[in-house]
């Protein structure tokens, strides 16, 4: 059944002696077709690729993916009227099956007027070269609308011998008759006043020589005609241009050769007369119009178009997982120009040129605007067919109905170029948005998406992924409140952030409940501020001044970044505080004394109150009421550089670290027990006669402090004073040689030590090998006697450590003294 066509399906035209048709994609989407060129005689025949280059038939797409069909005037099926009037019928079948059947047919007739023959026309189309040129001679049949691929009666015979063709090529000369032209894949044939040649290209006969650059297709024939005395030779040498195009970013160039050496024998007499180029099947008058550039001189014919430019069409491409775009466009040249040989030549090209793969890697705008804590980031650009399929944010995928149900925004945007591209705005505080407490008082909000594009009509996946980063200054650094009461200081810290962006530490100990309450603080919190109550002797307390009048405490705490531990804020109390209220109240020790020397009575009664504070810092207040009363001013401790910080007519004040002024250490179960002396310098009282009265320089009033041993730990915070304090020390461990410790003895022990590297000692440091060590950390030494005599026996007297193998120099740090451990201010370990 033959069907009319519906409107806008099918459009045509006629140009250039060409028949032109156009079918509607999108009318055929999801549908199979075929075409079939009716021949009045022989009846509807399936165009193929084999017929449509011998016979003058092109079907093809054009940049669109519309459908096209081109057939030359002087094709195999055209009807001729005369050479002015062609007609050809075409059948479209469609079908809904790659089968074909249930087929639609559709008849669709195109009619073409063609009278301004040029002597000689060339057209080289994209699957075959056609020359065609004037002359009057005898008719190769007298239907010359009979098809090549139908049986020609027996009568025909008789006059295709009487043609032949010649071919030359660097094989040589091949002479071979019009019928066996016809099996090498040639169509020859003539009209009423035309005799045509329509050849393959790359043909046995043909040859591919370069011309000013551009490689061409030539084949060189030669159409012999005789008939008893008549013989009659016509030059059908055609040639094509193969290439000719280059690329830039930015623009294609299509190159032809104004002259063609082949075409034309007297270079000398060529004139060209007329250029013309086309689009699409349509000729383009003012091709400035469109920014294309048609330009010619001596040696080239040159078009230029920008890419992108109208008439032709950007196609988006993924290669290789990278997005890109392809440009074509169909053109057509037509040149026009005489030489002495052929009068006037009418040469036409027609050609589809196609850049190569050219990457466009899409580009991420970050347009957030962080006072609106939201992210907007434009994506782009892509052509028309990309659409966007999914989103993954962080690590979590999304459609697009998922991702708009969860609060995201997607939309699309358009360039001014004609490009599009996506717009996403995700807020900062969604849960997929990560966070980072950076700098003082910043967070850094970092979006991390993977886009999912479709693109082209193939609908290929294309995957980009994109980071968009933002700091704004969002967090309050906290600022503590600081108060004290008679007994305890109290800092108040506001909760937020805490644990989330920085932590509290007391030094470089984590300031936790846990030690908060090992440390004897209270720690109360509420919905904003946690507060920490301190004890006035609690650990960590610093005494900046101690008087008989007040003690100035200070409590420091460290704000600390949680990643970094970088310090940002220091938190820090300080109150005055009465130092009588607190003597007051410490435990009081009352040693009442007589001494007789004589027959004058000497009397003592002592009140000494003492702190030992956890720093290791000590403070005695002695209260010395003596007949006859004495200076105070001369009272002092083991080391008698150590003098009372303060004194007047009955108290003395003193105040020392547990490493100074002579301190001793000394174990008991589980505490270190540090013990100096309060003494009196000797003095000679005046008596009334003799004999005298002298105060006993053996008295003495002893201190304890009492410390937990694992508590020790917290002595490494015990500081001498800044200029003389060394931040750490290195060294190797160096004994005295045997025969040095014991030259008075006749025999020499076997004395062995060694250093362990933590309190197991059961890994020990080389000989020789260098140890570093800070001030606080702690130092396991062992000394073992390896002689089995039942008469030797290890007592250590004086152990120290010094800065060189000298064993005299100085300074040196006593680790025991007269066979007592002894903990110095500061040791570098040598």
């Amino acid at each position: 059944a033959l069907y009319v066509l519906s409107p806008g399906f099918v459009q045509s035209s006629c140009h250039s002696r060409i028949f032109w048709m156009k079918l509607n994609k999108l009318l055929l989407q999801g549908k199979f077709f075929q075409l079939e060129i009716n021949d009045p005689y022989a009846g509807p025949i399936l165009l193929d690729e084999k017929l449509a280059s011998r016979c003058g038939y092109v079907l093809s797409e054009d940049v669109w993916g519309n459908p096209v069909f081109r057939a030359s005037v002087l094709g195999c099926h055209v009807a001729n009227e005369a050479d002015e009037l062609f007609s050809l019928t075409v059948n479209i079948k469609v079908s809904s099956f790659a089968s074909m059947r249930a087929a639609v047919t559709y008849t669709y007739p195109m009619y073409c007027s063609y009278s301004s023959w040029a002597p000689r026309e060339i057209v080289c189309e994209e699957n075959y070269m056609e020359v065609s040129v004037k002359t009057d001679v005898p008719a190769v049949s007298n239907d010359y609308t009979v098809a090549w691929m139908s049986a020609l009666p027996e009568t025909q015979n008789v006059a295709y011998q009487l043609w032949q063709l010649m071919f030359v090529s660097p094989s040589g000369r091949k002479r071979i008759m019009v019928s066996d032209a016809a099996k090498l894949g040639y169509s020859f044939n003539n009209t009423l006043y035309r005799v045509y040649l329509r050849a393959p290209y790359h043909s046995n006969e043909s040859d591919i020589s370069t011309v000013n650059g551009v490689n061409m297709n030539l084949v060189t024939s030669t159409s012999m005609y005789r008939q008893r005395w008549l013989l009659m030779l016509i030059d059908t040498t055609v040639s094509c241009p193969l290439d000719g195009t280059s690329f830039t970013d930015t623009t294609l160039t299509w190159t032809v050769p104004s002259v063609i050496p082949t075409l034309v024998l007297q270079e000398s007499t060529f004139l060209s007369k007329n250029i013309v180029m086309g689009v699409d099947g349509q000729v383009i008058v003012n091709p400035e119009e469109n920014n294309y550039l048609l330009e010619h001189n001596k040696t080239h014919i040159g078009i230029t178009i920008p890419i992108g430019a109208e008439g032709g069409k950007l196609k988006s491409s993924v290669s290789c997982g990278v997005y890109g775009i392809i440009y074509s466009i169909d053109l057509f040249l037509e040149h026009t120009w005489t030489d002495a040989d052929w009068q006037t030549t009418k040469y036409t090209v027609i050609k589809t040129i196609t850049t190569p793969f050219m990457p466009q890697i899409p580009t991420v705008i970050n347009n957030t605007l962080p006072e609106e804590r939201i992210f907007n980031i434009a994506f782009g650009h892509f052509l028309p067919d990309v659409s966007l399929v999914s989103i993954t944010i962080g690590n979590v995928p999304f459609t697009l109905r998922e991702a708009q149900h969860h609060g995201y925004k997607i939309y699309e945007t358009s360039f001014s170029n004609g490009t599009k591209g996506f717009i996403l705005e995700v807020s900062f505080d969604d849960p997929y948005v990560l966070k980072e407490y950076v700098n003082r008082n910043e967070t850094k909000y970092t979006l991390l998406v993977n886009y999912t594009l479709s693109v082209g009509p193939e609908m290929v996946l294309y995957y980009h992924s994109a980071e968009v980063e933002c700091v704004i200054a969002d967090i309050v650094i906290p600022e503590a409140t600081g108060y004290c009461d008679e007994e305890n200081l109290y800092l108040a810290i506001p909760v937020f952030g805490l644990h989330q962006y920085w932590n509290l530490y007391l030094g470089a100990k984590l300031l936790n409940r846990h030690t908060a309450f090992t440390n004897g603080y209270l720690a109360a919190s509420n919905s904003t501020h946690l507060v920490l109550q301190i004890p006035l002797f609690a650990v960590g307390v610093i005494y900046e001044e101690v008087s008989f009048q007040k003690i100035k405490a200070r409590f420091d705490v460290a704000l600390r970044k949680v990643r970094t531990m970088e310090t940002l804020q220091i938190f820090s109390v300080s109150c005055n505080f009465n130092s009588s209220a607190f003597i007051s109240k410490l435990y009081r020790r009352t040693i009442n004394k007589k001494i007789c020397k004589s027959s004058l009575e000497f009397i003592t009664n002592s009140l000494i109150s003492s702190v030992c504070n956890p720093d290791g810092t000590i403070m005695i207040s002695a209260q010395m009421k003596t007949v006859p009363a004495i200076d105070m001013s001369k009272t002092k401790l083991r080391d008698s550089s150590c003098k009372p910080k303060e004194y007047n007519k009955g108290h003395a004040f003193f105040m020392f670290h547990v490493t100074t002024c002579g301190t001793s250490v000394r174990f008991e179960g589980d505490h270190i027990v540090y013990e100096n002396e309060i003494s009196y310098e000797r003095e000679t009282l005046p008596g009334r006669g003799q004999p005298k009265i002298t105060r006993d320089p053996d008295y003495r009033l002893t201190v304890s402090c009492y410390y937990r041993a694992k508590e020790t730990v917290m002595l490494g915070a015990f500081v001498s004073e800044p200029s003389t304090s060394r931040p750490f020390g290195s060294g190797t461990m160096v004994l005295r040689s045997n025969i040095a410790v014991y030259r008075r003895i006749r025999k020499a022990l076997n004395v062995v030590s060694r250093v362990s590297k933590n309190e197991s000692f059961m890994d020990f440091y080389e000989p020789d090998e260098v140890i570093l060590k800070r001030p606080m950390e702690s130092v396991f030494l062992e000394v073992e006697l390896k002689d089995e005599s039942p008469d030797a026996e290890l007592y250590l007297d004086n152990c120290w450590v010094m800065g060189s193998l000298d064993f005299n120099s100085a300074p040196r740090w006593n680790i025991t003294m007269d066979g007592q451990v002894v903990i110095e201010k500061t040791m570098f370990l040598s």
